[in-house]
């Protein structure tokens, strides 16, 4: 029965059997029926005024001297649960989630749907409270939501509505255990308050943790509930997104396409983009298809009228059509698509969004994504989202950008629009992601940036204040000094800490981070941050991680803090420090190729072999184009004896970069497979020989003209030693090709050591062919390669008689003396080898 409240609450509407049954049996409930009714009916404010929320609030009006406001409220709920009879206790915990529930949607309503609300916090509370506050009364509530040292959004409307709700879902939560879905609407409360705050707070994804556990716990709502298990997947997925949990937000995507049953694919078919096209050509689309025997049911919201939705601006190009004009448009006509599997798809597109980079293709696949979604319009929640999303990745389009910018003001206009109520703007909210309006609103600044319109946008900023921004703008239109009159301006209307860490990046002066640290009662993330970075502008390293630790030491899901420390230990040689800062940056974000890169670097420099071998693998997986890392990897790889590994390494380095080459690499793996090394597994190098022989052919073929590869494809092949006569030829026909680079690279004649070293590759190379001619059956071809091999060890010693004789004595040097009557005696024996076979072929 109560979860079958919980339920309904959750869901935001009755269905017909619910109706009855709430007229029944809930409606009459003494304390709650009449919140819940006012609820379901989406007048919050009456719930706000009701006499029961009234008496919670206010009670006799008195409060204890100095006491804040957040203490206030946990006071007067924690008596309100715990002053009921056994009788009466479900009946206030269903109450205080009543009003939970309220604060949250009116906290949403005023700062993410509108329209705005007319209800404010002193019209609830006692004055004797307002008036005792310390600060004012916003100062207190601001003060309270403020997590990690992570301020609050200064225009936040209405905050204390939030605070009301944290006091209740986090603060007295344990006072209402009938509740089994309580910790949803926990999650919901995160999820709000996140985005209000400047950066990402670890507390608050602590308690998001422990509450999908505890949701997760209510086997009831994945059972019987497929809709709202939905919903629950999808809230969970951008909770994980948020905080860079990728993983456990890929697996709530799934779950959530296999409850909707939906089959979401990219693929293309023939269509028209401009009016003047001729050809159809191939177009991305997002195909959709749902299954067949999903039931159908009355617990998914109805659709919004379209009238009150946001206008969809329409293109108006004189050349690019406002949507594809398709060969054969029904082929891939979309299903009539639910609430929650558009919200699927939407999800499944911020998913990709998450995962993909900026990049040309990546945004074509989610203007598909859009394409379908608004194809739709159904649901305000997901068609702000989707028109955001679209208005975002069109503005790098010229021919876009204009249209861009009105859907920005047509949503930003119509938050003030009061005909769409706001129980049709809370249809699937909490499962959308839509921004806030101030967000919609930087957006439409920004836009106006980019089309050249800095003044108005600036306008936009300083309404918002927004002052970084502002401060931007006004370097933008050259201003200098009006950045630091604004910003000081403020500061004697109030002094706080984000403004002073803001003439600091104006003034680069440590001074004002130092006032913003000490404002903030040592607790502003901010400051020290902006203090750190300021030292690592000016390569005072030492004073920069000291800062940096301080810092993460007050918020530890700062990202780009940790990658900026590590790097900073690297600086001056800190390689533990510089590990353990990297650890952090992928322990928040584990597809963050280069931290995993460089956390591998780390565990070179710190003889971590191993370590950096396996750190390396994790940011192949996260970046595999990056050829540095592949770089790192095939080093690493021979370090620790992965053969097969740097083979592949080496290929693929090869496909990256089309002149790359590293003899030394090819060198050792020669050695390994050649003497037979054991790898990192134990298994003998020799099974690889099949791959590395694969491997220098390619490098062969592409450096055609490198001796030393030519030698080491000899090696491979038993240097002409081999008990195989096939591998003797090609091991010969190497050596060869390895002698005539070499002879024609240059450089040697006239150092006697390298000529010394030349001389002795021709001996080799002379030998190995007598060994070869030997073997053969066919005298003819024997002969040739006598002749030839003769031919040039002939070159080779006339050269060095030309080069290094004694012009004195008219003797060789006597470096050299032995070496060429070496050679001279190995023609000798490659002629009477030649004749012997020439009369034997008689």
């Amino acid at each position: 029965m109560l979860l079958d409240v919980e339920l309904s609450v959750l869901r935001g509407f009755l269905t017909a059997s619910e109706a009855a049954e709430w007229k029944q049996n809930i409606l009459t409930s003494a304390e709650a029926g009449s919140l819940l009714q006012l609820l379901m009916d989406g007048d919050f404010e009456a719930v706000l005024l009701s006499p029961q929320v009234s008496d919670l609030l206010s009670g006799d009006g008195n409060c204890s001297d100095g006491e804040d406001i957040e203490a206030f409220l946990e006071r007067r709920v924690l008596l309100y649960l715990t002053d009921a009879t056994s009788d009466d206790k479900v009946n206030r915990e269903l109450a205080v989630m009543v009003l939970a529930v309220t604060c949250l949607h009116i906290f949403a309503q005023s700062n993410w749907t509108g329209p705005p609300v007319s209800i404010h916090a002193p019209d609830l509370l006692p004055p004797a409270l307002v008036s005792s506050q310390v600060q004012t009364l916003n100062e207190a509530i601001y003060a309270s939501l403020l997590l990690d040292g992570e301020s609050v959004y200064s225009l936040v409307a209405n905050p204390f509505f939030l605070l009301l709700a944290k006091v209740i879902l986090v603060k007295c939560s344990s006072k209402m255990d009938s509740l089994q879905l309580l910790p949803w609407w926990t999650l919901r409360y995160i999820n709000l308050h996140q985005q209000i705050l400047e950066a990402r707070s670890p507390q608050l994804l602590d308690l998001a943790r422990s509450s999908m556990e505890k949701a997760l716990k209510c086997k009831s709502l994945f059972s019987d509930q497929r809709n709202l298990a939905i919903q629950f997947y999808l809230e969970c997925v951008y909770i994980n997104l948020t905080y860079y949990e990728y993983q456990p937000a890929k697996e709530h995507i799934k779950k959530a396409k296999e409850l909707s049953g939906l089959e979401i694919n990219m693929t293309g078919a023939l269509g028209k983009r401009t009016r003047f096209q001729q050809n159809y050509l191939p177009q991305l689309l997002l195909e959709v298809k749902q299954k067949k025997d999903q039931p159908d049911d009355d617990s998914s919201p109805t659709p919004t009228p379209l009238a009150n939705l946001p206008k969809d601006c329409e293109l108006g190009d004189d050349t690019v059509l406002d949507q594809i004009n398709f060969a054969e448009p029904n082929r891939y006509e979309l299903p009539d698509l639910s609430a929650e599997e558009q919200a699927v798809i939407l999800g499944v597109c911020t998913d990709f969004q998450k995962n993909n980079p900026v990049h040309k293709l990546t945004q074509e696949e989610l203007l598909a994504f859009t394409t379908c979604l608004l194809s739709q319009p159904k649901f305000w929640a997901l068609e702000v989202t989707a028109l955001c999303l679209r208005a975002k990745l069109e503005r790098g389009n010229s021919r876009r950008i204009e249209r861009a910018m009105m859907q920005t003001q047509a949503i930003v206009g119509h938050f003030e629009d009061k005909n769409c109520p706001v129980t049709e703007r809370l249809k699937v909210f909490y499962c959308s992601q839509a921004p806030p309006r101030w967000a919609v609103q930087k957006q439409l600044a920004s836009l106006l940036t980019d089309l050249g319109c800095t003044s108005s946008a600036l306008l936009i900023y300083e309404k918002l204040e927004l002052w970084e921004d502002a401060v931007i703008c006004y370097e933008r239109l050259g201003q200098h000094g009006k950045a630091e009159e604004i910003v000081r301006r403020e500061l004697e209307k109030k002094e706080t800490p984000s403004l002073y860490c803001l003439l600091g990046d104006i003034l680069r002066d440590h001074q004002y981070y130092d006032r913003a640290w000490e404002l903030s009662g040592r607790r502003s993330a901010r400051a020290m941050r902006s203090k750190a970075l300021l030292h690592l502008r000016n390569k005072e390293f030492q004073p920069c991680i000291d800062c940096f630790e301080e810092s993460v030491r007050v918020n530890t899901m700062q990202l780009g803090v940790w990658f900026s420390l590590g790097c900073a230990y690297f600086a001056l040689e800190g390689y533990e420090g510089a590990a353990k800062a990297f650890q952090r940056c992928v322990g928040l974000e584990p597809d963050n190729s280069e931290a995993w890169n460089n956390l591998s670097t780390a565990y070179i420099r710190l003889r971590q072999k191993d370590k950096a071998y396996r750190t390396l693998q994790e940011a192949l997986k996260c970046n595999y184009e990056h050829w540095q890392i592949w770089e790192n990897f095939v080093t690493v790889c021979i370090d620790v004896g992965a053969f097969n590994d740097a083979i592949k390494a080496y290929h693929r380095l090869m496909d990256l970069r089309e002149n790359y080459k590293d003899v030394q690499i090819l060198q050792i793996l020669v050695r390994a497979v050649v003497e037979n090394l054991t790898d990192r597994q134990g298994e003998p190098a020799a099974t690889f020989q099949s791959s590395l022989k694969e491997l220098l052919g390619r490098a062969s073929s592409r450096h055609s003209s490198d001796s030393e590869i030519w030698r080491q494809y000899a090696r491979v092949y038993g240097d002409g030693h081999s008990t195989n006569p096939e591998d003797n030829e090609k091991a010969l026909q190497f050596l060869s090709k390895a002698y005539r680079c070499e002879v024609q690279a240059g450089g040697w004649e006239k150092d006697r050591e390298l000529f010394k070293e030349v001389i002795s590759r021709a001996i080799n190379m002379g030998q190995v062919t007598i060994s070869c001619s030997k073997m053969k059956s066919n005298p003819a071809e024997a002969i040739q390669k006598l002749s030839s091999t003769r031919l040039s060890l002939r070159s080779l010693a006339t050269k060095a008689k030309q080069m290094h004789t004694d012009m004195a004595t008219g003797q060789i040097h006597a470096e050299l003396q032995d070496d060429v009557s070496a050679l001279e005696q190995l023609i000798t024996e490659l002629q009477e080898l030649s004749e012997k076979l020439r009369s034997q072929s008689q």
